[in-house]
C-alpha cells in the first residue's frame, strides 16, 4: 500500500507534471519524490500543507491517505496475514457491533478501514492500549475476563455517543433526596422509559436504557462527565423491581462518589456492595416498613400502598431472602416485567 504516493502519481500524470519538476516545486530531492510516489517515506505535515496548497487537494485526504498506510503496514508486521487480522477484529466483536447498529463501517470489504472504524468507535489510540485504559478509567468486578469488559465497553462506548448532544439541567447535589422521592411515585405507575429519563434530566442527570451485547451480565454504570452525572442502564433481568434496584445503586454511588466518578466508571453487576446493596434496599422498601409488613403479612398490600411500594418489590424481597419461592403462585403473579 503506497498511501497518497499513487494518489499523486496519478494527479502527476492527469496534469502532465514530471515527478522531478514537481520535486523541484516543493523543494526535495528526486529520491525524496521517488520515495514518496512509492510509499516508502513518511511525508511531513510540512510537506503535506505544501503539497496541498500546490495541488488543491485537501490536506486531510493526504492526511487520512496517509494513515492507512502507516495502519496497513502495521497490521501486517503485528499479524502477518489478513486472516488474522480479521481474527482480531472480531474478537472486539466488529459483528456485534456493526449488526446492532451501533457501528456504520464505511469500507466493509477493507480490514484496514474495519480497523479505523473500530478505533473510532473505541476513542483510543489502538487495540494494543484498550486493557490499560479499561483497568485505569473503570472500575469492573474483578472476576471479570477482559472479553467480559470489552463488551461492557462496547456498550458504554454507544451510550456515550447517543447521549452526546442531550441538555439537562444543571446538576444539583442537595436535590437528590427530591429524586429520591419523585421515584416513589413513579415506581407505582407501569413502567415507562421515557418518563423516568425526563424525572433524571430535570435533576440534572442524564439517563438512557440500552441493552449490552449478548453475553454481557451488565445491569448498569453510572459516572460523571465534566460536572453532568451519567447513569446508563440495561434490562438485563427484565423485572421492574430489579431494574430499580439497579437504578438506586447508580444514585447511590452518585450520592457517595461524586467527585471519584470523574475519574472512574462504576459497573454495577451480579456483584455484592454490602453498603449499596443495603442501601438502594432501603430505597426500595425502608426496613422500618419492612419489618411492619412481616408483623402484620396479612395486611401486607394495605401496608405498601400507604407508602408507595410496589408489590413486586415487596415478592421480590420475600424471595431473595427465603421467605417465599421464585416458583411460588405469589411471586409469579406480583412480578412485573419489562
Amino acid at each position: 500500500m503506497t498511501g497518497f504516493g499513487s494518489m499523486l502519481r496519478d494527479y502527476l500524470e492527469y496534469y502532465k507534471i514530471s515527478q522531478t519538476d514537481f520535486a523541484d516545486r516543493l523543494g526535495i530531492s528526486q529520491k525524496h519524490m521517488n520515495e514518496i510516489i512509492n510509499g516508502k517515506t513518511k511525508i511531513s505535515p510540512e510537506l503535506m500543507i505544501l503539497i496541498s496548497l500546490l495541488t488543491n487537494i485537501d490536506v486531510n485526504l493526504i492526511l487520512l491517505a496517509e494513515q492507512r498506510k502507516d495502519t496497513y503496514n502495521r497490521l501486517i508486521k503485528e499479524y502477518k496475514t489478513e486472516k488474522e487480522i480479521n481474527k482480531m477484529l472480531h474478537s472486539y466483536y466488529l459483528n456485534d457491533i456493526v449488526k446492532k447498529n451501533w457501528l456504520k463501517l464505511k469500507q466493509p470489504s477493507s480490514f484496514v478501514q474495519n480497523y479505523l472504524d473500530l478505533i473510532e468507535y473505541l476513542g483510543i489510540k489502538d487495540t494494543n492500549s484498550i486493557n490499560n485504559y479499561l483497568n485505569k478509567r473503570f472500575l469492573f468486578k474483578k472476576a471479570d475476563s477482559n472479553a467480559d469488559n470489552l463488551k461492557i465497553y462496547l456498550w458504554i462506548k454507544h451510550c456515550d455517543n447517543v447521549i452526546k448532544d442531550i441538555d439537562v439541567n444543571k446538576y444539583d447535589s442537595s436535590k437528590l433526596d427530591d429524586l429520591i422521592k419523585e421515584l416513589e411515585l413513579e415506581r407505582m405507575k407501569k413502567f415507562n422509559v421515557s418518563s423516568l429519563i425526563k424525572i433524571f434530566n430535570k435533576y440534572g442527570i442524564i439517563l438512557y436504557v440500552e441493552d449490552a451485547l449478548p453475553g454481557s451480565k451488565v445491569r448498569g454504570c453510572v459516572k460523571v462527565m465534566i460536572n453532568t452525572p451519567v447513569i446508563y442502564m440495561t434490562t438485563y433481568m427484565k423485572e421492574k423491581s430489579s431494574f430499580y434496584y439497579t437504578l438506586y445503586h447508580e444514585l447511590i454511588h452518585l450520592k457517595k462518589d461524586y467527585n471519584k466518578l470523574k475519574n472512574k466508571t462504576i459497573i454495577e453487576e451480579d456483584n455484592t456492595e454490602d453498603d449499596t446493596d443495603n442501601s438502594a434496599l432501603e430505597c426500595m422498601i425502608p426496613i422500618a416498613i419492612y419489618n411492619e409488613i412481616i408483623s402484620n403479612y396479612n395486611n401486607k398490600e394495605i401496608i405498601c400502598k400507604k407508602n408507595n411500594i410496589p408489590l413486586c418489590f415487596l415478592y421480590t424481597r420475600l424471595a431473595k431472602e427465603g421467605r417465599i419461592s421464585y416458583t411460588s403462585k405469589e411471586y409469579r403473579k406480583n412480578i412485573e416485567k419489562i
